[in-house]
């Protein structure tokens, strides 16, 4: 940033020169040396000339000690201080009481011992950095006096004042922007989106921030080559006035052209990287699509730097876009330890090689090893399949599952294709379509014998789902609602083959009050074309647990066997509500009461509705909050343990 004076370079150093007055204490006095002769010998036993004097006078010391315990007196002593600022209301910005605070040498030592000198630097330093502030926020006439305070007689503790003239404010006669015509019909908008004007004040961050906002609005208008050159201010202290002229090339407007890669990368080539782009050639050229294609390369997490560039394009009034790659380390192990009621302790262990069938074909081995869950998996998935966020999936899997209302051995073929939301891309609409073949040998007991049975079910299924999320976070909603629906057509053979659906729609709601989150939900489920007892066990609906209706485990809501274990249901209705409440720093306190019930008919009655209560501990991280869920039941049914806790990332709903 340039800036010229419009008077002569004396004055223009006048207007600079920071002025230091002596309190009315008095001040301290100075004799000049005696001028040094060369060519005289040096007297090593002759006295020092005296210490020239200093521009703070420091408080008469008589009521204090004449001699401090370390021998110094008067100037030299050390005392601690305050100080404080005069002038300033009304003036300028919050930002810049905030940088002098961060910046002051008075601040910096408040309440620490000084002596004069030191007191004298550090008002002179502040006093210049004052008077520098001020004339970043337009008050090119700003002056700055300094004195010493003492209460009383002369005891207690000195106070510095900082005592600010601001003088006029001064604004801009003309503000000229060069070139800025040569982008046509987009000149209005782009001037307005510099945000300075004639009228407007001599702003030192407000200009920065108008150079910004410049260059990023004219990449998005189309214009992948403009640049913006340094303003020069020239300021007339006469006129109180400034006028400031800035050049703009346009450097001709584009549109997408084609998309390149270096093509030892590894990874992806330009034809994927075409699909998960949101530009297409032809369209008009937006920076922030480069910005936007930058960060999903990025999140693929199979490149580790990643370059993407605006260049000359081959045909006439385009631009290309040159995407350079460098290939991360593709393969992941993780590990998972947990613990649910109801559920058991289980341990979970992965690999994965996330670019094995390339582009973004990932192969994942999954094994989990559990008191009540055993599991062995084979996951093929592949990110953006021929589109940006949508996902195939196909999975081979052994299980075997231990629930107090079934124990499950099941084989399983599963496949989907699905457009998925994230934390980084939240999706208003996200659907999923999927198939699914099952072998599953099932055991459980007739309900009103208990006798036990063991029986094979093979299950094919078509579920579908569609979602409107229309909240303002994935992680942590506070306003907005929430919209989903499952249907999923089913053909089972067991003895026979009959058919039937399974259906479930889920609600959700928030709204902000103050510091408190009200959210609200509701679920309801059924299955329609076949008895509950027809249906495979782990096919049902059952309630209970973290997801469900807190302070009961997991599935230990609805109709039981003459054992105590549940059964399941073809329909269920579960509701909660919970207030969301920030506490303290990044904690919060959620106290909840959820509600709900399994059902024998194919349709929820809503009778008998088990209720639990309790209160929750948030802890709001950068990536979401992690929930501590502490609930018990209201109306428990015999044999229900009297406390559940819940952990996991994210609210509740």
């Amino acid at each position: 940033m340039v800036f010229r004076s419009g008077r002569s370079a004396l004055a223009a150093a006048a207007s600079l020169l920071v002025v230091v007055a002596a309190p009315a204490l008095g001040q301290v006095a100075s004799t000049p040396a005696a001028p040094l002769d060369p060519a005289a010998p040096l007297d090593p036993a002759a006295p020092l000339a005296e210490l020239p004097g200093i521009g703070v006078a420091w408080p008469d010391l008589s009521a204090e000690p004449a001699t401090p315990a370390d021998g110094r007196t008067d100037a030299a002593a050390e005392r601690r201080y305050g100080w404080r600022l005069d002038g300033l209301d009304g003036i300028g910005s919050a930002v810049l009481r905030q940088r002098f605070d961060q910046l002051s040498a008075l601040n910096a030592n408040d309440g620490s011992a000084a002596n004069a000198a030191q007191l004298d630097r550090r008002a002179r330093e502040d006093a210049e950095l004052l008077t520098t502030l001020l004339r970043g926020e337009g008050y090119y006439d700003a002056r700055v006096l300094t004195r010493v305070e003492v209460p009383g007689s002369g005891g207690g503790r000195p106070l510095v004042v900082l005592e600010a003239t601001p003088g006029a404010l001064y604004r801009f006669a003309g503000v000229t922007l060069d070139g800025l015509d040569l982008t046509g019909a987009k000149q209005a908008g782009l001037r307005e989106r510099f945000g300075v004007a004639s009228g407007s004040a001599v702003n030192a961050d407000a200009i920065a921030a108008g150079e910004d906002n410049l260059r990023t609005a004219i990449g998005r208008e189309g214009f992948p080559f403009a640049t913006v050159g340094a303003p020069e201010i020239v300021v007339d202290h006469a006129t109180q006035t400034a006028t400031l002229a800035l050049t703009v090339q346009p450097g001709g407007e584009r549109r997408f052209g084609r998309i390149t890669a270096n093509p030892d990368n590894g990874v992806f080539d330009a034809g994927h990287i075409a699909e998960i782009a949101r530009f297409r050639p032809g369209d008009p050229f937006d920076s922030n699509s480069l910005v936007d294609l930058r960060r999903t390369l990025i999140q693929t997490g199979l490149v580790s730097t990643v370059d993407v560039a605006p260049v000359p394009g081959v045909e006439a009034g385009t631009v290309d876009v040159a995407v350079k790659l460098e290939p991360a380390p593709p393969h992941t192990v993780a590990g998972e330890l947990g613990y649910g009621t109801g559920e058991g302790a289980r341990a979970e262990l992965s690999w994965t090689h996330r670019n094995l069938f390339p582009p973004e074909g990932a192969l994942t081995l999954r094994s989990v090893l559990g008191t009540r869950e055993q599991l062995g998996a084979i996951v093929f998935r592949r990110a953006n399949f021929h589109g940006r966020d949508r996902v195939l999936t196909g999975q081979i899997a052994a299980t075997h599952t231990q629930r107090d209302a079934y124990d499950a051995r099941t084989f399983s073929l599963t496949g989907s294709l699905e457009r998925q939301t994230n934390i980084f891309f939240q999706k208003t609409w996200t659907w999923s379509l999927g198939g699914e073949l099952l072998a599953s040998d099932e055991r459980d007991v007739v309900r009103a014998t208990g006798q036990p049975r063991r029986r094979t079910f093979l299950i094919g299924a078509l579920p579908t789902s569609l979602a409107y999320d229309g909240s303002d976070d994935l992680l942590n909603p506070t306003r907005g609602f929430r919209l989903g629906g499952r249907f999923s057509p089913e053909l089972s053979l067991q003895g026979a083959a009959f058919g039937y659906s399974r259906i479930q729609l889920d609600a959700s709601a928030y709204r902000s009050i103050a510091s408190v989150v009200l959210a609200a939900r509701t679920r309801i489920g059924t299955i329609l074309g076949a008895p509950r007892d027809q249906v495979a066990p782990s096919r049902r609906f059952y309630a209970g647990g973290g997801a469900s209706v807190r302070g009961y485990g997991y599935q230990d809501i609805g109709p039981r066997d003459v054992n105590g274990d549940p059964v399941g249901g073809r329909s269920l209705a579960e509701f909660s509500i919970e207030a969301r409440v920030k506490a303290f720093g990044p904690f919060g306190i959620v106290p909840f009461l959820d509600a709900g019930n399994i059902y024998t008919g194919g349709t929820p009655d809503f009778s008998g509705l088990r209720y639990g209560t309790g209160i929750g501990l948030r802890y709001y991280s950068n990536f979401g909050p992690i929930r501590v869920d502490v609930g018990t039941p209201i109306n428990p049914q015999p044999g229900v343990a009297r406390l559940a806790v819940y952990v996991s990332l994210g609210q509740a709903f």
